[in-house]
């Protein structure tokens, strides 16, 4: 029997398939998509076995060495996906099929030196000997971290010379959690040691007493805790062999702590019911369609998925729900668990990775139904999808910004196709691209342009901060919402303040001499964090003290300019003194479950203000928000990148979208120094279709998507001659090989041009056809793999960017 596998090393002359062997003892057990560890020159490495034959091109092959998996950890269907995303997303094929697995599944390389006859002891420098005196093998990071350079020398000789050997071992990182749990051998036993015991033995006694009511077994920590006893009472009964102990394994759930309530179907307004027809007839035909559903802000979007899902199930099905972000999924994965209970699965990165790995065991061990999750999740192993549904689907959350650099949307699309059964796209404000496909007819559009129960959106006011500025106002809030939120107070309603922007201030400077304190290893200023005190890049995570003069010319006259969300926490704590107010950033979200908790403080009214950075701006649903605070509207639209005017159109309207979603009528303040914008003032009227013909004729007008394709390559070095020289011989090349109708910008330098010491130069391709452009760059991949695989060159190649930072 002959495998077929590839190997867990990502270059680009090992990006094919490898034969090997497999051993008679193992010939029943190994299958296609099981994780297998192969010699591969000197070295194991982990691998995944791609088909299975009986014959081979080659006539001596080496053996597989181990088989890792019972059952295959990747479905056929995710084998072939494995192909489409190495073509689409110009990546390895490891690297792809890594990227759908859970961490816990991608293995660990541990580097040993043995000792090859113990004989060759005395032949060895006095330096190494004493390393091998009492054992036969060192693990290699016991030399480094020893920091005897010399001994590193030595060994290598050692090795060359053959009396030392390096063994590369592979280490599964699998690990199960289990628990100890006792259980009464039988009833007679635990009667007959009753009438046994001395009447001093009381804890037995209680112990007995509990198993004689509770027959099943339990935790040891839960018996001690329910009995009130120790662990020497529970050893002594299983001495006495009244009791049995072993390790059971346990699933790591991250709400075993939480109560679900079950919810039943809302009845569907008309507009939920014109939209939900065409779906369950694409569910019950087995038709593979992609649907967009354009639904403003609170029109119910959520119980048309919900319902949508609950028809898949019915008809025997699974269905992947994607949220863009890690803060949405508390309420979202509420919503999923209260409709379906124990058939969801949650992946996102908020979760360890023992509760991931065991999350995605319940997918694939078929225990559950539906998973909800972030990007990732898109892979989740279900062998019979009935359909996936992608929320607020223009977040650039979706597009993975590392290899491999694929959009969840189109491996959404994909997936389907393969099933057969529809795609579901739902937004507020759709992506252009996305939008411009359902006017087509590429997509079938579904719109939803009232919020449920006659609902009103909420007035939208737009503020000029320059008035503000003449009127002598040089506070962060303009006289409006200093009144609305004042009022808020007053009432016992809640409002969000929205900035864009975390950290204290947007950064540091002399007002002697105009220095800027930037990061040493990146182009870009350093942000002050008034909590710790320090200057921080957010590129690269250099830190430092907040200088107390300026390094350039001594003066003391050091300032902070721009506002982060530190500082307006610090200012409403002036100005609204009683005001409670939960901050939600970066910052304040790192620890495990915090999402979670600010978020149910703020739903208990345990606070009058929720201020935070974009984290905020969507999917939250809190009946007593009456108000939408917009400090800096301006923050997003004047960077460097063709997408600044829709997202802050996105942005804005999403976060207006959390005021006056129930009973109470909300409002929405924007405060801005561009007023005049077209992204800011058609907030005002919350209108989309507006908003898309206005930004469709700038990107006509300019050749940028959805009119034509883009491709970034980019490059970077350590040396900013090294960088400008690849880069123009690339462009010359992109440029000699494509038609006249594509347009080659660069090279130049990025927006950011240096990021951890790091020079970047690249040049952009706008096309509309170009049957041969993957493969013009797939030959510049393999042109500079050799200096790729050094480290110090790197050139990335992205078919679709959604930053351009």
């Amino acid at each position: 029997m002959i495998v077929q596998v590839v190997v867990d090393v990502p270059t680009g002359g090992t990006d094919r398939l490898f034969d090997y062997k497999v051993p008679t003892h193992l010939q029943g057990m190994v299958e296609s998509g099981m994780r297998v560890i192969v010699p591969f020159g000197p070295r194991k490495v982990q691998g995944f076995v791609i088909h299975t034959s009986n014959e081979s091109d080659l006539a001596k092959l080496k053996e597989i060495d181990e088989v890792l998996d019972v059952t295959p950890v990747l479905t056929n269907e995710l084998l072939e996906l494995g192909d489409w995303l190495t073509t689409n997303a110009l990546c390895f094929k490891i690297t792809a099929y890594q990227s759908m697995l859970p961490a816990a599944l991608k293995a660990k390389y541990k580097k040993e030196v043995m000792l090859t006859n113990h004989e060759y002891l005395q032949e060895l420098p006095i330096e190494v000997r004493e390393w091998f005196k009492h054992r036969k093998v060192v693990d290699w990071e016991e030399l480094i971290t020893s920091g005897d350079k010399q001994l590193l020398v030595l060994v290598k000789k050692g090795v060359t010379q053959g009396l030392l050997e390096v063994i590369h071992k592979v280490n599964d990182k699998v690990t199960q959690k289990t628990i100890r749990v006792v259980e009464p051998v039988s009833v007679n036993s635990l009667t007959n040691q009753l009438h046994q015991l001395d009447n001093r033995a009381l804890k037995q006694k209680r112990v007995i007493e509990y198993f004689l009511d509770n027959p099943e077994p339990i935790s040891v920590s839960a018996l001690m805790e329910q009995t009130d006893t120790t662990r020497s009472t529970i050893k002594s009964l299983v001495d006495k062999l009244v009791l049995t102990e072993k390790e059971v394994e346990v699933m790591r759930d991250p709400y075993v702590n939480r109560r679900f309530k079950k919810t039943e179907p809302l009845p569907l307004t008309a507009h939920q019911q014109d939209v939900i027809t065409p779906i369950f007839h694409s569910l019950i035909e087995h038709q593979h369609q992609t649907f967009l559903i354009h639904g403003v802000t609170g029109s119910g979007k959520t119980e048309v998925y919900l319902q949508s899902i609950a028809k898949a199930l019915e008809i025997g099905k699974e269905a992947i729900v994607l949220v863009p972000e890690i803060s949405l999924t508390p309420q979202m994965v509420q919503r999923f668990k209260e409709r379906f209970g124990s058939l969801v699965a949650v992946l996102h990165s908020g979760l360890s990775t023992g509760e991931k790995y065991d999350e995605w065991r319940k997918i694939h061990h078929g225990r559950v139904k539906v998973v909800v999750g972030a990007r990732s999740a898109i892979f989740a192993p279900f062998r019979n999808i009935g359909i996936i549904i992608i929320d607020e689907e223009h977040e650039a959350t979706y597009k993975q910004e590392e290899n491999p650099r694929y959009h969840a949307r189109d491996v959404a699309i994909q997936r389907a196709s393969y099933y057969q059964c529809p795609v579901i796209l739902g937004s507020a404000t759709p992506s252009l691209e996305t939008y411009a496909r359902a006017k087509k007819g590429v997509y079938q559009l579904l719109e939803m342009l009232t919020r449920v129960n006659q609902v009103t959106l909420p007035a939208v006011e737009i503020i000029d901060m320059r008035e503000e500025l003449k009127t002598g106002n040089r506070s962060m809030f303009s006289k409006a919402l200093h009144e609305k939120l004042s009022d808020r107070l007053a009432r016992g309603e809640q409002s969000v303040l929205f900035l864009n922007r975390r950290g204290y201030s947007t950064f540091v400077m002399c007002r002697d001499c105009g220095y800027v304190a930037q990061c040493p290893h990146c182009d870009i200023s350093l942000t002050y964090h008034q909590t710790s005190r320090s200057l921080k890049c957010h590129y690269c995570g250099h830190q430092e003290r907040m200088p107390q003069t300026c390094s350039s010319c001594n003066s003391e006259h050091i300032r902070f300019f721009g506002s982060g969300t530190q500082k307006v926490e610090e200012e409403v704590a002036k100005v609204f003194p009683g005001a409670r107010v939960i901050r939600m950033d970066v910052d304040t979200t790192r620890k495990k479950g915090a999402h979670e908790r600010l978020l149910t403080q703020f739903a208990e009214g345990k606070a009058d203000i929720l201020l935070g950075t974009q984290m905020i701006a969507k999917g939250l649903d809190f009946p007593n928000i009456t108000l939408v605070g917009v400090l800096a509207a301006d923050s997003m639209l004047h960077l460097p990148d063709f997408r600044a005017s829709e997202r802050t159109f996105q942005l804005l309207t999403q976060v207006s979208g959390r005021a006056g979603r129930h009973q109470l009528p909300g409002e929405v303040v924007i405060q801005t120094y561009t007023p005049e914008h077209y992204s800011i003032d058609l907030v005002k009227n919350h209108d989309f279709h507006a908003f898309f013909e206005k930004e469709m004729g700038v990107r006509r007008l300019q050749s940028y998507p959805p009119y034509y394709y883009i491709t970034v390559i980019q490059v970077s070095h350590p040396e900013i001659t090294k960088v400008i020289d690849v880069t123009e011989k690339i462009t010359a090349y992109v440029r000699r090989s494509l038609s006249d109708q594509s347009v080659v910008l660069g090279p130049v330098a990025s927006s950011i041009p240096r990021i951890k010491d790091r020079y970047r130069y690249q040049c952009m391709i706008k096309y509309k056809n170009e049957p041969r452009l993957v493969e013009i760059l797939k030959e510049i991949i393999e042109n500079y793999k050799k200096e790729t695989n050094q480290g110090t060159l790197q050139v990335s190649i992205d078919m679709n960017p959604y930053v351009l930072m």
